[in-house]
This record gives C-alpha cells, sequence and structure tokens, in this order.
C-alpha cells in the first residue's frame, strides 16, 4: 500500500490556494518569532536582576570568608604563646591565657576558678563540640600531674559541670598513669608538648584532641559563669 504523495498544484485555483496557505504559515511563524522577541524584550530585566544579584551574593559571601579568615589570622598572631612565657604566668594568669586560647579557636569561654570551684578552672561552649571544662595545673616545667587529679576531673566535669569534654592542661607532663586513666575514663590531657602545638603552632584544642562534633547543650550565663 504506497503512502500519501505531494504532488505540485494544478491549475490557477490550486496555485492561489496554495500560495495563501504558506502565505498564512508565513505570517504564523513571523507573528510567533515577533512574540517571542517581544517576550525577551520584556523579560531581560528581570532576567539580569537576577543575574546580578546571584553575581552580589557570591561576592558577598566570599567577602565575607576573606574577612573571617583575616580575622582569625590576626587573633592567632595577636595569640600565640610561647611556652616560656606561659612557664612564667601565674596560677591564675595561666587559666586566663587558656581561656584565651580557647577564645581564638571559636569557643566561647570564662575562666572560673577560684577556691571550691570543683575541679573547673574554664569553661566553655562550642558551636559543634558542645561544653568543655578545663582543669588548669601550672606547674614547674619537670612537674608530673598525677591521677588523683585525673579522678577529681571524672567526679565533677560532668555530673556537677554537664561537661561534653572534660580535659586537664598543664605545662608540665602528665605521669604514665594518669595517661592511662584519662584515656580509660574520656579524661583528655594536655602536656607540654600538645600545649605548645595548642599555644605556639596555633592548631585548635577540638582539632588536637580530635574531638567529635555533638549536639551542644542549651546554655545560660549565670552570675558571670556559663552555665
Amino acid at each position: 500500500m504506497g503512502g500519501i504523495r505531494l504532488r505540485a498544484p494544478r491549475g490557477r485555483r490550486e496555485q492561489v490556494a496554495a500560495g495563501i496557505v504558506a502565505l498564512a504559515l508565513a505570517t504564523m511563524l513571523v507573528q510567533a518569532a515577533t512574540g517571542l522577541w517581544h517576550a525577551i524584550v520584556r523579560g531581560w530585566p528581570l532576567a539580569v536582576a537576577a543575574a546580578v544579584a546571584a553575581l552580589l551574593a557570591a561576592v558577598g559571601w566570599q567577602i565575607r570568608r576573606t574577612r573571617q579568615r583575616r580575622a582569625q589570622a590576626a587573633l592567632l598572631a595577636v595569640l600565640r604563646l610561647p611556652l616560656v612565657r606561659i612557664d612564667a604566668l601565674s596560677d591564675t594568669d595561666f587559666e586566663f591565657a587558656l581561656r584565651d586560647l580557647l577564645i581564638r579557636d571559636g569557643w566561647s569561654a570564662q575562666q572560673v576558678g577560684q577556691a571550691g570551684d570543683q575541679a573547673a578552672d574554664v569553661i566553655g561552649r562550642h558551636t559543634q563540640c558542645g561544653r568543655i571544662v578545663l582543669q588548669a595545673k601550672h606547674t614547674t616545667v619537670g612537674g608530673k600531674v598525677g591521677s588523683q587529679v585525673m579522678y577529681q576531673v571524672k567526679g565533677t566535669a560532668r555530673p556537677v559541670h554537664k561537661a561534653d569534654v572534660a580535659v586537664v592542661v598543664t605545662n608540665g607532663g602528665f605521669t604514665r598513669d594518669a595517661k592511662a586513666w584519662g584515656e580509660r575514663h574520656q579524661i583528655h590531657w594536655v602536656d607540654r608538648d600538645r600545649l605548645r602545638q595548642w599555644a605556639e603552632d596555633g592548631v585548635p584544642l577540638h582539632t588536637l584532641l580530635r574531638l567529635p562534633a555533638r549536639r551542644p547543650r542549651r546554655t545560660t550565663v549565670r552570675r558571670g559563669r556559663v552555665t
């Protein structure tokens, strides 16, 4: 069965009819093209505005990121504490230095050490790492922190201070038993070598201790303390 075959118009009538159809098609195409062009002309301000808005948003994000990096670099330059300076601090000044280092790393922190502080000298909060309690032990260069300090921190950090992270920091060292006991009971320790990385080299404490991200507890401030 043969398909439909087109043939040339025959006679004047068919030629006139074919011309009318062609003219109608051409008119429709012109009208469609004109309508499309008008739509483009009418819509280009919105398209340009959207493109400009996206570009400005990207530029603004980049500017904020650059400013944050510069601010962090400036803060790091100011709060880069060599161990020789830390060794010369008083016990209280050592606590304030640890607070400032936490703030440098992006924590909100306060020095809270005083008589009856229940093994908490600095308390801080981080949006990803939660609530931290530091027990500061400023000592001589060759001094050693023993297991008894670890026991005290274990007994108060979470039950009393609601800490997610508990850390004992010293400019000296720890006994072998203190390190082992702390690691078994999730009490982090920062000895002289780790303190150098934190204070001098600028390694954030949560990076140094490989603290996992967690959902922090809601906190309030009462009587000058983070609670």
